[in-house]
């Protein structure tokens, strides 16, 4: 995990902890004073988020907890590896694309991170530039030629 993935998680745990928390103990309450709690829908469903929630919670701590740092400078760019920005072209269509591999934890397509667990990034790691990788995704085969590996 990088630091910053862990300080992200590490801020929403404190988030979740500190404001999610009290706002769904203050539901309970409210329904709670409501009366008859055998037929009170809106009690069971606070209790459920509340279930939900402290779920999240020790899941997230457990990763945090198992969590090892990536020493960023220890990272080189001579093969595609964790932390690698890489830049590929899609030989069947010609497409660019750019992907950051992560750990699992800091997946997030949106930013063009994608965990080293995919097929695309499993393809890719130990590859060099110029390289040119057959990938097996859900939709059959890809050609992929490795562009650029950066940090």
């Amino acid at each position: 995990m990088t630091e910053e993935g862990y300080n992200k998680m590490l801020a929403e745990i404190t988030y979740l902890e500190t404001v999610k928390r009290p706002e769904i103990s203050a539901q309970i309450a409210e329904a709670r004073d409501k009366g008859d709690l055998s037929e009170n829908a809106e009690y069971d469903a606070a209790k459920d988020a509340q279930g939900l929630l402290e779920a999240k919670i020790a899941q997230m701590k457990q990763l945090i907890s198992n969590a090892r740092l990536i020493n960023e400078a220890q990272i080189k760019t001579d093969v595609v590896q964790i932390m690698n920005k890489v830049k590929i072209k899609n030989l069947q269509n010609n497409a660019v694309m750019t992907y950051t591999l992560v750990a699992d934890s800091e997946a997030n397509l949106k930013e063009n991170k994608i965990a080293v667990s995919t097929p695309i990034a499993q393809g890719l790691m130990g590859k060099k530039v110029g390289d040119v990788v057959d990938i097996k995704v859900p939709s059959g085969m890809m050609k992929f030629e490795i562009i650029e590996i950066t940090l």
